[in-house]
């Protein structure tokens, strides 16, 4: 992949962040608008996880993160390394958009970004936001949109070495020096992280007897530069290679490489103008050794971007952008076609008033397969008093069919139309001395789902409905800072009546912690209730509640240690099934311990 850096000097990064230290703000976010906005001020429903939540918290892996966000859902097959999805508002795990720095990971043949090979060591912040937003970004963005920041540095200097072990032979390194000044930032850092796994499926014939182990390499670097008050330029690379074993026939094992190369130039042209070019490169490549179904799937994606923004006063803004990006696939598969790119063009206005604005966006796309899709969202915000908002939207998403939707030989369909979805939500905020809260009600309507019919043929054939609810609240109870929310959810495929598959109606999610002095404790509690594995509900997943314990103890001021007991309940539950019918295993009473060491330079 780094070949490439040779071959574009002017490689630039990451489609957002463009103040670096709005990523250490949690009352911040870019994704929204591709921009940094106050999250009071943005029309998108919002979740912010920062560095210092990351490290408070304590997760194994990105999606243990993601299951604590109002309305999403986690699927996976069992323990760390297996593969991983994510449900936002009750959509597809296809039909949300994954951003790493700005780049799209997603593979272009399955349609799915690869979450569980992403190392929590190598992030500096996550956004969430929540409701489509193709308006803003094209295909995916149904559900919504989960970007990734890679670590950052800071003036100053630097360094961070933590070890950790845990359950299963769980073994974890990481090393990182960073820093700058007024002018020059920059960031460097590398992982490993391997465990012996446990056996995913309850399957006992073979070698599905076997425990599934997983091993992670990740490196990454940040480089940042302010030529003049007026001129930036920056550079990010990420990368993550490794394997991870899984039950199937042959006992295979997958050799797996996800990276991103991100870079930017930014210019304040004049007090009302500010200009930003970005190119990117993404990779998933992902090859299976197996005695019996021996494949490999390698993705290439390339981007740029133009993005405008134009201050006009105090009210008025206007953000006017261009998108371009190309996918290729290296497969040993039979596909009928192989490349193709994507080219569109953006507007979105936004009027800030004392007691309403208003926000009124419109892309079109231009894709080499399917044509042209426009889209289209727009938002009022009602000043209900100086501590509580209302907002109402509607918004549109698509998503474009994959390569093997559409050039696969052995069951494809070019035909095919994208997904489309119509989103309609009213949002109610409030801050109350030390309590936020927050209250979405929505209904979404996607059209066009690509389903498999009985010959194994994609096509679109199907339609869904999906009502939710979204509540959650923010508040330092007697020193315990605690962030609670709930979702109810009724995602149904209006053709057939029944639940779409390994989505549960009802989340909770409660997390509280405490520092006393150098002593600090935690906890965190999430419940899901029943799922079904398939369309016609006929597998049925039990409903769980699980509960995990977490404390700190620094014990210098540049030595912290870190515990975190999950499934302390030792609940057995499953997200989803295997082929067989055999549901995949999570993991049970597991605990964690590491030192962090950051010396001081």
């Amino acid at each position: 992949m780094y070949k490439s850096l040779l071959i574009i000097p002017g490689l630039l990064a990451c489609a957002v962040a463009q103040a670096n230290d709005a990523l250490s703000l949690a009352d911040t976010v870019v994704t929204a608008s591709r921009q940094v906005e106050s999250r009071s001020e943005s029309s998108a429903a919002s979740t912010v996880f920062t560095r210092a939540d990351i490290d408070r918290l304590q997760p194994n892996s990105v999606t243990d993160l993601l299951r604590r966000v109002p309305g999403l859902s986690i699927t996976t097959n069992g323990g760390l390394g297996s593969l991983s999805g994510i449900s936002l508002r009750g959509t597809n795990v296809t039909q949300t958009l994954v951003l790493i720095d700005g780049q799209r990971i997603a593979s272009a043949s399955a349609g799915q970004a690869s979450l569980e090979f992403i190392s929590v060591d190598q992030i500096e912040r996550i956004e969430v936001i929540r409701g489509p937003r193709s308006a803003i970004y094209g295909s995916d963005a149904i559900g919504g949109v989960v970007q990734i920041f890679t670590r950052q540095g800071r003036d100053g200097l630097d360094a961070r070495v933590k070890l950790g072990v845990g359950s299963n032979q769980t073994f974890t390194r990481d090393l990182a020096l960073s820093g700058g000044n007024g002018q020059t930032r920059f960031a460097l850092g590398a992982s490993l992280n391997e465990t012996d796994g446990i056996n995913r499926t309850t399957n006992s014939v073979g070698g599905d007897r076997d425990e599934d182990g997983y091993r992670n390499r990740a490196f990454n670097a940040s480089l940042t530069h302010n030529f003049t008050d007026d001129v930036e330029a920056g550079i990010r690379l990420l990368e993550q290679t490794g394997s991870t074993e899984y039950d199937l026939l042959g006992d295979p094992e997958d050799d797996f490489s996800l990276s991103t190369a991100a870079a930017h130039v930014q210019w304040q042209v004049s007090s009302l103008w500010r200009t930003r070019l970005e190119v990117g490169h993404a990779e998933d490549r992902r090859d299976t050794r197996s005695s019996v179904f021996p494949s490999s799937y390698d993705t290439y994606r390339d981007s740029a971007s133009w993005l405008n923004n134009l201050s006009i006063n105090d009210a008025h803004n206007l953000q006017l952008g261009l998108d371009w990006y190309e996918d290729r696939m290296r497969t040993d598969g039979a596909f009928t076609d192989d490349e193709r790119y994507n080219q569109a063009a953006f507007a979105q206005y936004r009027f800030n008033g004392e007691q309403v604005s208003a926000e009124l966006g419109m892309r079109h796309d231009d894709n080499e397969q399917f044509g042209s899709e426009n889209t289209f969202n727009g938002a009022l915000i009602f000043a209900l008093s100086n501590n509580q908002q209302l907002v109402a939207s509607y918004s549109e998403g698509f998503r474009a069919p994959t390569f093997n939707d559409l050039y696969n030989a052995w069951g494809s369909n070019p035909n095919l139309r994208p997904e489309s979805s119509k989103s309609y939500e009213l949002q109610w905020r409030g801050q109350f001395d030390a309590t936020t809260l927050q209250a979405s009600a929505y209904r979404m309507d996607i059209d066009d789902l690509i389903l498999l019919d009985s010959f194994w043929i994609p096509q679109n054939i199907s339609e869904a409905r999906i009502n939710g609810l979204e509540l959650s609240a923010e508040r330092d109870i007697l020193g315990w800072y605690t962030v609670a929310s709930a979702t109810w959810l009724d995602p149904r495929d209006r053709s057939t009546g029944q639940l779409l598959p390994r989505r549960p109606k009802r989340l909770l999610s409660i997390d509280s912690d405490r520092q006393f002095g150098d002593f600090g404790i935690g906890f965190s509690l999430v419940a899901n209730s029943t799922r079904y594995n398939d369309a016609a509900n006929t597998q049925k997943l039990s409903g769980f509640g699980t509960l995990e314990v977490r404390g700190n103890w620094l014990m210098s001021d540049t030595t912290r240690w870190d515990l975190s007991v999950s499934n302390v309940l030792e609940k057995e539950y499953a997200l989803s099934n295997d082929f067989a019918g055999n549901p995949y295993q999570n993991e049970e009473l597991n605990a964690r311990l590491s030192l962090t060491w950051t010396p001081q330079l």
